[in-house]
């Protein structure tokens, strides 16, 4: 570095001169400084994509976490389904079951009943027929007149039959 002084009359004029090998100094200097910005830039960048990485690898055991709890709960789910489906089947043929069992009990009381209101009326025809049996042949005989009274109740049946002398 080179330095000068000029006067001029009461001024002092100090110029101050680099000489090559200073500004190639400064000039390496810059570029060093410019490399160094650089280098921190891609420093930086390499930070910044290292991040997303770690983010990135990160966040795929976590969402393949959640998409395995997710797929559990899925499973779970179809599970619960299918059972309550099962269950509700279940239910449903027993009350199939019921329902047939008091259909079939309703059935054959009215098929009981049907039978005996069918018994006991047989049994007032075989009567009947046996009176106008032994009242044809008795008929010849006497001229008698034959007046009858039925009464018919839930537990039996009653003739009152009156035979009545001209």
């Amino acid at each position: 570095m080179g330095v000068r002084f000029c006067t001029d009359g009461n001024l002092i004029l100090i110029v101050i001169e680099d000489s090559e090998d200073e500004i190639r100094l400064k000039q390496k200097k810059k570029q060093k400084q410019k490399e160094q910005q650089k280098k921190e830039k891609n420093i930086k960048e390499r930070i910044k994509a290292a991040k997303k990485i770690q983010a990135w690898l990160r966040g795929t055991p976590v969402c393949q976490t959640l998409l395995h709890a997710a797929l559990k709960a899925w499973i779970i789910q179809c599970w619960w389904r299918l059972t309550m489906d099962r269950l509700q089947q279940k239910k449903r043929r027993a009350a199939l079951i019921s329902y047939a069992h008091t259909e079939r009990a309703v059935v054959k009381l009215q098929s009981l009943v049907r039978m005996w209101h069918i018994h006991w009326y047989c049994q007032v025809l075989n009567a009947i027929y046996m009176i106008q049996y032994h009242w044809q042949g008795h008929n010849y005989q006497t001229c008698a007149l034959l007046r009858g009274h039925c009464v018919v109740t839930a537990t039996h049946l009653q003739f009152h039959i009156e035979i009545i002398n001209p």
